[in-house]
């Protein structure tokens, strides 16, 4: 059995999305504690000033229930990128982030989006057909988690509750879906099987024809008769 690429453990395993909770959890303790907002760095579509919240608005959150509810997912899926993406990890993560929110810039409502969810749906849509169209049984066993765990995140890719940014669901969606597209003969793939030749195997040549197989007997017989011709002729 082959794979392009073995699994490995490395620390950034954990260290990574370890790092990325941490700020997103620091950003809210400075706006807690000296009383700063800053939602203003948040995406607001199709205005040039907005596209700054491109970049910011993922380590922004508007209370502590938006924060912890982004955290575990993105903790999570991060995981699973690093670990089992790890040749494409840091590529989805930074420039699917940047895609993520520039399709939030240009199909949003006229509003300031905050927030990791546009990630954490791009991490949760990559992991998941990421999976499915590697055919890698491993891939897939993670991508059937990643619908157990949080399946019920696809209904929040449509507008049915008031103040959430569906759009940056959707977007972080498309853009996981894309970027499983794209990378989809990169890193692990599906497994491929190479069988040893058996002697029923060595019936058979190249074309496919029938080899009547050579007794030993034989051989030692034609050994035998080459050596009596050859000392016959032998001169004296």
């Amino acid at each position: 059995m082959k794979t392009e690429q073995k699994l490995k453990f490395s620390p950034r395993v954990f260290t990574i999305p370890l790092l990325f909770v941490f700020a997103i959890w620091f950003v809210y303790w400075l706006e807690i504690t000296f009383g700063w907002n800053f939602n203003k760095f948040g995406v607001y579509p199709r205005n040039f000033s907005g596209l700054k919240g491109v970049f910011s608005s993922p380590f922004i959150h508007s209370d502590t229930k938006h924060l912890f509810n982004n955290s575990v997912p993105l903790f999570v899926l991060s995981v699973c990128l690093f670990y089992f993406y790890k040749e494409v990890a840091v590529k989805v993560l930074i420039y699917g982030g940047i895609i993520t929110g520039l399709l939030t810039w240009i199909i949003a409502r006229e509003s300031y989006h905050i927030g990791a969810s546009g990630i954490v749906y791009l991490l949760f849509s990559f992991v998941l057909f990421s999976g499915i169209i590697k055919k890698n049984y491993r891939l897939v066993a993670v991508s059937f988690i990643t619908i157990f765990l949080y399946g019920s995140m696809v209904w929040y890719v449509l507008p049915i509750k008031e103040g959430m940014s569906w759009e940056g669901h959707l977007s972080g969606l498309v853009t996981g879906i894309i970027f499983a597209l794209l990378y989809k003969k990169r890193g692990i793939v599906k497994e491929k099987f190479e069988f040893s030749k058996t002697e029923f195997d060595t019936m058979f040549d190249e074309n496919g024809n029938y080899v009547p197989p050579v007794l030993e007997e034989e051989t030692e017989l034609k050994e035998i008769n080459y050596k009596y011709i050859y000392k016959e002729n032998e001169p004296e």
